[in-house]
């Protein structure tokens, strides 16, 4: 006897319009296009229009240096097997991270991209203090972040020097500490599994998407940045910054822990501590190499990354070991910043 089905001919899924943070921006783009006349009188104030005039500056000078790091960064993702750093490091833990640090310079990428590179590097067998010397190493001594720190001090060029020597200095120190002291322990299980390579048929997907994403969650920090910085040199008195200038160990911590807060990305974090004009040199070069290592977002992506254990022990040496590198630095190439 035949059965006859009564189920229903199955519905294929309706495709929602998703919102996403590319769409709210070109709105706000049309908005502010169609609202052109109305904007310059609101902001026919000084005060706001010196304030309009630091935003778009610093976001003008980063923004092609952000797209080009973003870029780099998805190829990297996309094309550059975590293998084939692997096969050149040395198999000494103390050597690796020499050869990590270095890496750094060759391959770029910002602190988004970095951590999930270090999470492939671990679970392919590399070891965790070379990964977590490249971790720090390559949003921070890559040729995109040192042009971009060239443009934003012309007058200035040993900030190059300063800021490369710095970051070099702070990622291989991290590694050779953990080299020393750290412990898989510390790690969360789920960093240590094995990830699966990018497939061929899927890389230029992965691209678009690495690089999208990156993208728009380093451009949210770009704008964020340049409002603050905004911000501050229209809310803030400038002689607040001279007496950090005369005060400089209070200089120093401030620029530090303003790092580590604002969370730029350092592709553009340059353009925004040179526009704080009344800043000495070695404050800006504490700001420049302690953001790149540690900052809040940091902190959550290598807690959801490798572990609560992790971040609670990394973070806070990272930023000892990053403050304390920038100025030896600062003092040996800056001369004191003054």
């Amino acid at each position: 006897m035949e059965t006859i089905s009564s189920s229903a001919p199955e519905k294929k899924p309706v495709r929602r319009f998703k919102i996403t943070s590319i769409e709210v921006l070109c709105a706000i783009l049309l908005i502010a296009i169609l609202g052109q006349s109305w904007l310059q009188q609101v902001f026919d104030v000084p005060a706001l229009r010196t304030g309009s005039t630091v935003f778009v500056a610093v976001c003008v000078q980063a923004l092609p240096f952000l797209v080009l790091g973003v870029l780099i960064s998805g190829a990297i993702a996309a094309f550059v097997p975590a293998r084939v750093l692997e096969k050149v490091l040395p198999r000494r833990a103390g050597a690796a991270v020499g050869v990590a640090g270095l890496a750094g310079v060759a391959l770029p990428g910002c602190e988004c991209a970095s951590v999930p590179v270090a999470r492939r590097l671990i679970g392919q067998g590399v070891a965790p203090a070379a990964a977590l010397t490249f971790l720090l190493a390559a949003p921070a001594v890559n040729p995109v972040v040192l042009v971009a720190t060239a443009v934003a001090f012309p007058g200035n060029p040993e900030m190059v020097f300063a800021r490369f020597a710095g970051s070099l200095a702070t990622a291989m120190v991290m590694g050779w500490l953990w080299a020393k002291w750290g412990k898989l322990d510390w790690i969360a299980e789920r960093a240590l599994r094995r990830l699966p390579e990018v497939q061929h048929g899927s890389r230029w997907k992965t691209f678009a998407e690495t690089a999208r994403a990156d993208l728009v969650e380093a451009g949210g920090f770009l704008v964020l940045g340049a409002m603050i910085a905004a911000a501050m040199n229209v809310l803030v008195p400038a002689k607040w910054f001279g007496v950090l200038g005369e005060q400089i160990v209070l200089g120093v911590l401030v620029m530090a822990v303003l790092a580590v807060v604002l969370a730029l990305c350092s592709e553009a974090d340059a353009f925004v501590a040179a526009s704080l004009t009344a800043m000495p040199l070695l404050p800006k070069l504490v700001f420049l190499v302690v953001g790149p290592a540690i900052d809040v977002k940091l902190f959550a992506l290598q807690t959801g990354t490798f572990g609560k254990s992790f971040a609670l022990r990394f973070a806070p040496v990272t930023f000892v070991v990053a403050l304390s590198c920038a100025v030896v630095s600062g003092v040996l190439i800056l001369g004191g910043g003054a």
